[in-house]
């Protein structure tokens, strides 16, 4: 299967192609997320990104894990993304499933701890070759 290429979005000043991979814990990693709570967390998920206008492109809840693949604006950081989304599902989480309360510390849902990755449009050795050739591209467009 050959890889799409991404589509690049675009806001009054800048073009851009932001896409993260978080990925984080229920507190001391426990077997929490099944069943009833894994499905109403996917949903969540998809609602909470969306009021931070985020897209979702792809969502896994495992029984002691979550992965979220998503794209952003620029003028929103992984870790302002990554607040909302942990905080908002563990408040409305252990209000509607209270039996998760008795599996937590304090109430505490989330481990603080997350993985962050971003996704690249393109690669490292793209971008540093680009960088590395900008005076011989520059002499070359003026003709020297």
């Amino acid at each position: 299967m050959k890889p799409e290429i991404p589509i690049l979005s675009r806001t009054r000043h800048a073009k851009h192609y932001l896409a993260y991979h978080f990925v984080w814990i229920p507190k001391y990693r426990r077997d929490i997320l099944v069943g009833k709570v894994a499905e109403r967390l996917k949903q969540m998920l998809k609602e909470y990104a969306e009021e931070i206008n985020c897209e979702v492109i792809a969502i896994e809840v495992m029984p002691d894990h979550v992965h979220v693949f998503l794209r952003a604006k620029p003028n929103l950081s992984p870790a302002k993304i990554i607040n909302h989304l942990k905080g908002k599902t563990a408040r409305k989480l252990l209000q509607e499933f209270p039996e998760l309360r008795a599996k937590t510390t304090n109430g505490r849902l989330w481990s603080r701890s997350y993985f962050v990755a971003s996704v690249g449009y393109v690669t490292n050795e793209i971008v540093k070759h680009y960088v590395e050739t900008q005076w011989e591209r520059e002499l070359k467009r003026k003709g020297q």
